[in-house]
């Protein structure tokens, strides 16, 4: 149903259904974003802020919810270093490869992304459906993983399934913002190294989102500055996808990890796939 909580499975509103979130899903992402109802606070400190959502710390698939507030940095800008994948490999030390694969609409599109997991754990990737809409100065970008008959899970990555994951960037005065990052991801065998994933490694994420956004401006001007196809569609050369080419992504049709016994010394995640 419309505005499901993400308990349910948040991206499939009639339970098998592939589609394009409307402004009622952007709606519930933002609400979640901004309420504290439900989430514990794990980490705050030095302007970071990390909450978790009522699951216990065992379950594989935990809601994390990250503010961090970005001075100098306008919410456009930190909009721009999201969406431009010939920026991510600068600032996003884990990413192995990211591109996009088609769009869907002018602001939907579908991506791939795979990042580096530290030995012996193997490397993850995924597969996603992501839209993003501007709300005056704000900004929201949702993704959630979809299958694609032309990218099948490979023999050399796991599959990791994000049931919902996304940015709300929310202007903060003039040349300032706030990002929010909301995920909920089965990353299938790996943890989020419990109190170790949230003190260190989501803070240090979302500084490096941030860091990036302060060198952005000056890379871009040097980088095609005019192409900005999340903003202006009509510069899309990505081929049209349809929506009947898509199905949804179930972390039980993929094949069973256990890395159990691997993670206790050393764990990263992405910096996030956007």
């Amino acid at each position: 149903p419309k505005g499901a909580s993400l308990s349910s499975a948040p991206m499939s509103r009639a339970g098998e259904m592939v589609y394009i979130p409307d402004d009622s899903d952007f709606s519930s992402f933002r609400e979640q974003c901004e309420s504290l109802e439900g989430w514990h606070c794990r980490y705050n400190k030095a302007g970071v802020t990390v909450w978790s959502h009522g699951q216990e710390e065992s379950c594989t698939v935990q809601k994390i919810k990250t503010r961090i507030s970005c001075k100098d940095v306008p919410a456009e800008t930190l909009y721009d270093v999201l969406h431009d994948t010939g920026y991510r490999k600068k600032w996003d030390s884990h990413v192995i490869e990211t591109y996009d694969i088609g769009r869907l609409t002018a602001n939907a599109d579908v991506g791939y992304y795979s990042w580096k997991c530290p030995s012996p754990l193997k490397n993850r990737d995924f597969v996603t459906l992501r839209s993003w809409l501007p709300l005056g100065d704000d900004y929201i970008i949702l993704n959630y993983s979809v299958k694609h008959p032309k990218f099948p899970p490979r023999k050399d990555f796991v599959r990791a399934v994000s049931l919902q994951t996304g940015y709300l960037i929310k202007a903060n005065g003039t040349g300032a913002c706030v990002l929010y990052y909301l995920t909920q991801v089965d990353p299938r065998g790996e943890t989020w190294g419990g109190h170790d994933g949230l003190d260190r490694l989501f803070p240090q994420a979302m500084k490096k989102i941030y860091k990036a956004g302060l060198k952005y401006p000056e890379w871009k001007r040097r980088h095609d500055p005019g192409y900005k196809p999340w903003v202006y569609p009509e510069q899309s050369t990505l081929p049209s996808l349809s929506l009947a080419e898509l199905s949804l992504q179930h972390a039980d049709s993929l094949e069973h990890i256990d890395e159990t016994g691997l993670t206790e010394d050393h764990l990263s995640t992405s910096d996030h796939e956007a």
